[in-house]
């Protein structure tokens, strides 16, 4: 790869993502004079449709124009980017389903450790460096001139070289996908059995957690049947609009049923005179861990954006700077409302586990029937059916990619099929084996927050170069160090937590 290419002028310059996608020819005498030092090499580039079985055809190549992006041919073949139809109100959906969860339930246990006063202003901060990176993604996304990076892992090889891309992504990605689709299942199944519970009154006798977890499994994988991450966006419409339902129900039920008695505002750390520095620090970082891990979606941020038609005279960033306007405001007036009214509500009284959730359940249950409990927990479990699609739709695409990378060819649908099946029986054995992941949240979610604060600061200055020393290389620089930092930091007062209050370690025991 010492080689230097020398390219024809006439022909428009474009990066190259993948060889494969090109066609390497020398061109007859009226091409440029070759140079003694080196040979020209013209690059032909042939954007190619697939047929119905997958392969290309030479008759469907089309001339290269001016101005027309550098397609991967097996781009076509992948559940991701083989529909490139989407739009503003697609990515809303899809970014409302993914980008809030039940980790905004226990954003008022943030609150009870750093008070009002700092409690708002580290939410505040937080929603603004994560909006910050996003614009970053969304223009990285198409960043060469020609290529679009479609997925995270990508645009992290392109900025920071193959090996240290896959190493510093990989894991992140993995968990961020795969291991919240085990999440949604462990979440998902639990809300299931309490809406069981609940709904017949403890009249009939109910399923055991592991078969609630696989009935959840089932339902997940039947929609997961759908092809690609566009035809889901009715799906996603769904989530969008149960995650607002059920977010806002909490908390105006809360306010409306009134605050229990013998509550306080006071920080926890300033109560607690008898604990040790070292334990007010681990209390804050984990009030911070928990602002910094509600905030989610990044990772699956570049392959909605990858959904979106372009062209240079109306570039995906377009769409998509409209889809997360809209979806961003949303979620700030459902995680603000949240955690300030919550913790108005409750104060020192938010329980650790289950937050907002558990907190109404306990202190109101007697105030609400059945009824309005049944639909809270009906709520959550069809939002984390929803949501379960954006994120296993992420790990369906990396394993066609692999099938199509071995075969050649798109996957028959059976092919997708079983894969589909076999990424949600993973993830059921997962969630079955360790029903005490959601305990380990805030040690993994600390291992994997650079993805969402501080590569994308760093991809910016990798690949946009902005002048050395300037304000934004300055700024970005400065983020991406402080969210490295930060990510070392809650995840050593993640493991001093785990040691000092122990983990209750139930394998295969929901």
């Amino acid at each position: 790869m010492g080689e230097s290419i020398k390219v024809n002028p006439k022909i428009p310059e474009l990066a190259l993502q993948q060889y494969s996608a090109t066609t390497l020819v020398k061109r007859p005498e009226e091409s440029l004079p070759p140079s003694p030092s080196s040979q020209v090499i013209c690059i032909n580039i042939s954007l190619l449709q697939s047929n119905s079985d997958g392969h290309y055809d030479d008759d469907q190549a089309n001339s290269h124009q001016h101005g027309q992006q550098l397609i991967n041919p097996q781009d076509a073949w992948l559940p991701i980017t083989e529909s490139r139809n989407g739009n503003a109100y697609f990515a809303t959906f899809h970014l409302l389903s993914s980008g809030i969860g039940v980790h905004a339930l226990v954003l008022p246990l943030a609150f009870a450790t750093l008070g009002w006063v700092w409690g708002t202003i580290c939410l505040s901060l937080t929603y603004m460096w994560q909006l910050y990176t996003i614009l970053l993604l969304i223009q990285l996304h198409e960043s060469i001139p020609g290529i679009r990076f479609s997925r995270y892992l990508h645009l992290s090889m392109a900025a920071f070289g193959k090996k240290l891309g896959k190493v510093a992504a990989l894991f992140p990605v993995m968990y961020l996908s795969g291991g919240t689709c085990v999440m949604l299942i462990i979440t998902g199944g639990s809300n299931m059995e309490l809406f069981f519970k609940t709904i017949c009154d403890d009249k009939a006798k109910s399923l055991s957690s592991v078969e609630w977890f696989l009935v959840f499994t089932c339902i997940s994988i039947a929609i997961a049947q759908l092809p690609n991450l566009n035809s889901i966006a009715g799906v996603s419409l769904i989530g969008a609009i149960t995650t607002v339902c059920y977010c806002t129900l909490l908390w105006v039920l809360s306010v409306r049923k009134g605050r229990p008695a013998g509550i306080s505002y006071s920080s926890s750390l300033a109560v607690a005179d008898d604990q040790s520095n070292v334990a007010k620090m681990s209390g804050v970082l984990n009030a911070l861990g928990i602002f910094f891990l509600a905030f989610r979606g990044h990772n699956v941020l570049l392959e909605i954006q990858g959904t979106m038609p372009s062209s240079p005279k109306h570039p995906s960033r377009e769409p998509m700077y409209k889809g997360v306007t809209i979806s961003y405001l949303l979620i700030a007036m459902c995680m603000f409302p949240l955690a300030i009214t919550g913790f108005w509500a409750y104060g020192n009284k938010i329980p650790s586990t289950g937050g907002l959730l558990s907190a109404f359940s306990q202190f109101h249950r007697d105030q609400i029937s059945n009824f309005t409990m049944g639909v809270i927990y009906l709520l959550i479990v069809i939002h984390c059916l929803c949501s379960f699609q954006v994120y296993a739709m992420v790990v369906f695409d990396n394993l066609e990619l692999r099938y199509t990378s071995l075969k050649k060819k798109r996957c028959t649908r059976l092919a997708r099929t079983c894969l589909r099946l076999f990424v949600g029986g993973l993830a059921f054995f997962v969630a079955v084996a360790f029903p005490f992941l959601p305990s380990l949240a805030a040690l993994l979610g600390g291992m994997t927050l650079p993805l969402t604060y501080a590569y994308p600061c760093f991809m910016w200055i990798t690949i946009k170069k902005p002048r050395r020393g300037g304000v934004i290389w300055c700024l970005n620089l400065a983020l991406g160090c402080l969210g490295i930092i930060l990510s070392v930091l809650l995840v050593a007062a993640a493991i001093w937590t785990l040691a000092h209050k122990g983990l209750k370690a139930n394998f295969f025991n929901p």
